[in-house]
């Protein structure tokens, strides 16, 4: 079992930067793919990113250039730092646990509660 705790959202000016925390309990967090993604209101939710446990990594086309991923196994914790934020990647931002690598929501089996990123215009 994988408990998954998201922080850091908030609201920020389009250009701004935010940087999410994903906290993981469990021992074996490292042998985990982690992933990001979002959800806006009347949407569904799409992918962000992910990082296999070796740091394999991938990205959405919308955010390339924009977010990284990385994780420290040390600290069971994943991050995104996004960048150059616009006012379209306002959505809510949740984290995931997976055995195989994917940009498909429905290859996770752990899901965190959610983080709220607003980016003004």
């Amino acid at each position: 079992q994988v408990q998954l705790v998201e922080s850091g959202g908030g609201l920020v000016q389009a250009g701004g930067s935010l940087r999410l925390s994903c906290a993981a309990s469990g021992r074996t967090f490292s042998s985990y793919t982690m992933a990001w993604f979002r959800q806006a209101p009347g949407k569904e939710r799409e992918f962000v990113a992910f990082i296999n446990w070796s740091g394999i990594t991938n990205y959405a086309d919308s955010v390339k250039g924009r977010f990284t991923i990385s994780r420290d196994n040390a600290k069971n914790t994943v991050y995104l730092q996004m960048n150059s934020l616009k006012p379209e990647d306002t959505a809510a931002y949740y984290c995931a646990a997976g055995r195989f690598y994917s940009g498909r929501s429905d290859q996770y089996d752990y899901w965190g509660q959610g983080t709220q990123v607003t980016v003004s215009s």
